[in-house]
């Protein structure tokens, strides 16, 4: 690391500490040159690779204005959607790859959207997926109808186990 006060091409790193939850790894260094100090940030930069071959950086930003619009006019508050959207982030990051194709952020998206609203998840998926016809959404539908059913029958075998223990 080249010393910001001196140009000397070299500095040693005196301290190292973690910021922004891990994201960030803050480096206090020392230069041999001219002794002074300074301190150095950085950062694993996330690329997301579009389907057109573009790579831009990953924005957390673009995932809450997508998830916001799909939300819009459902009982789903910001704080919410800010969630929603640091969850995707530590998945994708979390995968370790240095640049993620686009349709795996997609992905990503998908499941805890269906959990925070329903509705909200099936305008988002009808987009990401590009549904051309009723068929897509009754199909859809019956999923999310199949996994509904899936949970009450789990949540009511739970309470029946729960009651014949007591």
């Amino acid at each position: 690391m080249r010393c910001p006060y001196c140009r000397h091409a070299d500095s040693r790193v005196v301290d190292s500490r973690e910021a922004d939850d891990g994201q960030l790894i803050r480096r206090r260094r020392s230069c041999p040159e001219c002794g002074k100090r300074f301190t150095t940030v950085e950062e694993a930069v996330l690329a997301v690779v579009k389907r057109s071959g573009v790579t831009e950086p990953f924005s957390r930003t673009k995932i809450i204005g997508g998830v916001r619009k799909a939300c819009q006019g459902r009982p789903v508050d910001e704080d919410s959607i800010a969630l929603l959207a640091q969850r995707v982030e530590e998945t994708i990051r979390a995968k370790g790859a240095a640049e993620i194709p686009s349709h795996e952020v997609g992905l990503a998206i998908l499941g805890p959207l269906r959990d925070l609203d329903e509705v909200a998840y099936l305008r988002f998926a009808s987009v990401y997926r590009s549904f051309d016809s009723l068929a897509d959404f009754e199909r859809e539908i019956e999923t999310l109808r199949a996994a509904a059913r899936a949970r009450q029958d789990a949540q009511a075998e739970t309470a029946g186990v729960a009651g014949h223990t007591q």
